[in-house]
């Protein structure tokens, strides 16, 4: 593997966690949303991310990660009676996101440790080849 390609695996993986940040703060942002219908309720997502792979390279197949996707969460929602809230239906209930906020905590931790993991390995990889320039002195 070339030492240069370790920017490229390092910083895909910041884009990947990068983006599961975004995720998390969307699924944080709409935890309180009410809504009159289950139609319209906002559901949990979760991104899904895929491997990219050098077809050429066989022996070092590995050059990154990619999202693939994001996918709603199939917990069910929330139905809570209130029949005085302004958006409830016409049998009293309003309805609440599938939101869990331990867990989306839980991944904004993984997220945010995953990016300064690759972070470090960025900085790793430049000081090594700092050093390696540097022998040559």
């Amino acid at each position: 593997m070339s030492s240069f390609q370790i920017f490229d695996i390092a910083g895909s993986g910041m884009n990947a966690q990068n983006l599961r940040l975004n995720v998390v703060a969307s699924n944080l942002a709409n935890v309180d949303a009410v809504s009159s219908s289950l139609q319209d309720t906002y559901r949990a997502r979760q991104p899904v991310f895929h491997a990219i792979y050098d077809q050429v390279n066989r022996r070092n197949p590995a050059v990154g990660v990619r999202m693939a996707g994001v996918v709603e969460s199939q917990a069910p929602l929330v139905r809570e009676y209130a029949p005085n809230h302004a958006l409830a239906d016409d049998e009293g209930y309003i309805y609440r996101p599938n939101v869990n906020v331990v867990e989306e905590m839980a991944n904004m931790i993984s997220a945010s440790r995953a990016y300064q993991n690759n972070v470090e390995v960025l900085n790793a990889t430049r000081q090594m080849l700092s050093a390696t320039i540097n022998l040559g002195r």
